[in-house]
């Protein structure tokens, strides 16, 4: 695999170094994926719980989504093609803010769940979710096995999915709204791993050249991807776990 190679044609006081480097690169990257989760969690359960802040998003008599509704629904979207777009011009300040605005939009465009499902049952989900996540993460972080064939299927398997989705939303098949929910879970979970191993090795590639500013936006980069990868295994275990209101 390419990080040992690269890893190997470093002196043995220069490995340490990139492996001390690595451990405090990861932990960034999971503090700034925790406090993005903070975020969304707060403005989600901010807005879903308070009738009068989701009447914003959604007509309480009708049930239709109002505007705001439909721009709370697709900015997150939005903010994903930008960031990625913009990202290189951005400090590393200027991104982080970006990254936490943006996890400030999704959870506006995930307070429904709130008026959906039980409190408990969104937490239990989210408990299991974490756990999931943690050990997937950790197989990434640890693996001796190239994940990236994988990350390749994964992401053809990712289209294919989202192609389903669109599809469902005018055939409304509860089978395959089931089939989607279990593809979902197993592409994410793969994704998570695959990431987490994209990340590291990102690191030890590129943590030779010494560009603090270059690692930093690395981090926040994937603690992005890392963050997509829990939010999308949550909302696809949600709908197994879920207890409806």
């Amino acid at each position: 695999m390419a990080e040992y190679d690269t890893i190997r044609s470093v002196g043995v006081g220069a490995r340490a170094e990139i492996d001390e480097g690595l451990r405090a690169h990861m932990n960034k990257v999971y503090g700034l994926m925790s406090v993005a989760m903070v975020v969304t969690a707060g403005v989600a359960w901010a807005v879903g719980s308070s009738e009068q802040l989701f009447s914003l998003l959604r007509n309480p008599v009708t049930g239709q989504m109002t505007i705001l509704g439909w721009i709370a629904m697709f900015l997150p979207l939005g903010m994903v093609f930008a960031f990625g777009a913009l990202i290189n011009r951005m400090s590393v300040g200027a991104a982080q803010l970006f990254f936490y605005a943006f996890a400030g939009a999704m959870g506006l465009s995930l307070a429904w769940i709130f008026q959906v499902f039980t409190g408990v049952s969104i937490a239990s989900t989210f408990l299991i979710t974490a756990i999931a996540f943690a050990g997937l993460s950790l197989y990434g972080y640890v693996t001796k096995r190239d994940l990236s064939a994988m990350g390749t299927f994964l992401m053809m398997g990712l289209i294919g999915l989202l192609v389903a989705m669109i599809v469902n939303i005018f055939l409304a098949s509860s089978a395959l709204a089931f089939a989607i929910s279990v593809i979902g879970v197993l592409i994410f979970a793969g994704l998570t791993a695959y990431d987490t191993q994209n990340i590291k090795n990102t690191y030890i590639q590129h943590a030779v050249n010494g560009d603090q500013e270059w690692l930093g936006k690395a981090a926040i980069m994937g603690a992005l991807n890392l963050y997509l990868d829990f939010i999308n295994l949550f909302m696809f275990l949600l709908q197994f776990f879920g207890n409806r209101e």
